[in-house]
């Protein structure tokens, strides 16, 4: 294929990413305010699971042919890319305003899976090739059920506080969501998969292919979604949606990657694994200084030099 046809098909998957994250952005908005559901649970849910489904079907495929490196690439990837740039981004469009539950619950959760997925992966750190087993797997897959558990529980706990109208029929909601879904994960595969076929001409190994092209090119969905939360002052749904797509990436898709087929593990992941969990503590650190359960701009501003030096880092 030409490269000029591969730049417009990338062009398309942009165009596509764009229209799907407004139109779910907008169809979980007034999803919550319809049935009284937190925004922030719309965004550990639904949105979250949306904007992941690249991660997924790219994993699914990846773990099937034993391209390894391209699973956890892409899975850490994400997740550094979600934490550095995509938060980064939306806070300096318009400062994040977390909520107590995500400040004390939500955020350390995300930290101490990073955690335990070090651990699991390293066997208790031995210095060794090891494998994502299918117990692993299973392991990661019961504490996603956990999850859900835990969100559906705070639903009920913590309905939304506004009491507005819906101005959509749920007709018009779902369609919404559903189109933005379905745009999401056709416009991430487009960018995706002709990405790296412009990337294979230069020669770069899997790994990097996969913490850098493929983990920014499935990453695009969250990317686009955040920023038209934040433009619209949706600050639960760029937070949800960030924390819970971490959440799924490594306890859903990794699940099911390794359900598939054992992923090898590369003990040089461990780095990566050591600066996400770094990144997700700077996050809970931030929201008690300053401004109080906010991600002011100057710390947005850190995430995202931080993410481009790291970024050198590898390339180097």
């Amino acid at each position: 294929m030409s490269p000029v046809l591969t730049i417009l098909l990338i062009l398309v998957g942009f165009a596509l990413l764009i229209f799907g994250a407004d139109w779910l952005v907008s169809g979980a908005s007034a999803l919550a305010r319809k049935y009284r559901i937190s925004e922030l649970a719309i965004g550990l849910t639904i949105v979250a699971f949306g904007t992941s489904a690249p991660e997924l079907v790219v994993n699914a495929v990846a773990s099937f042919d034993g391209h390894a490196d391209i699973v956890l690439g892409n899975i850490i990837g994400s997740n550094n890319f979600n934490l550095f740039i995509i938060l980064g981004i939306a806070a300096l469009i318009y400062p994040i305003r977390v909520q107590s539950t995500s400040a004390w619950r939500e955020v350390p959760l995300s930290f101490a899976i990073t955690l335990l997925f070090l651990l699991l992966a390293n066997d208790f750190f031995l210095r060794e090739a090891t494998l994502v087993s299918r117990i692993d797997g299973l392991i990661l897959l019961a504490l996603f059920g956990g999850f859900l558990w835990y969100v559906s529980t705070q639903m009920k706990k913590e309905p939304v506080k506004e009491n507005l109208p819906a101005t959509k029929s749920n007709v018009r909601i779902w369609l919404l969501i559903l189109s933005g879904l379905t745009g999401l994960v056709i416009g991430g595969k487009l960018v995706v998969d002709y990405g790296v076929e412009l990337a294979t001409y230069m020669g770069i190994s899997e790994k990097i292919i996969g913490l850098t092209i493929i983990a920014a090119g499935t990453s695009l969905p969250e990317l686009v979604t955040a920023i038209v939360a934040a433009l619209k002052k949706k600050s639960d749904i760029v937070i949800g949606n960030m924390i819970g797509s971490n959440i799924f990436n490594l306890l859903l898709i990794l699940s099911v990657s390794s359900l598939i087929r054992p992923v090898a593990y590369n003990p040089a992941f461990n780095t990566d694994l050591l600066i996400l969990s770094a990144g997700t503590l700077f996050l809970f650190i931030s929201m008690l200084t300053g401004k109080r359960k906010h991600l002011d701009r100057w710390e947005a501003a850190i995430l995202l030099v931080f993410y481009f030096s790291y970024t050198v880092f590898l390339i180097l």
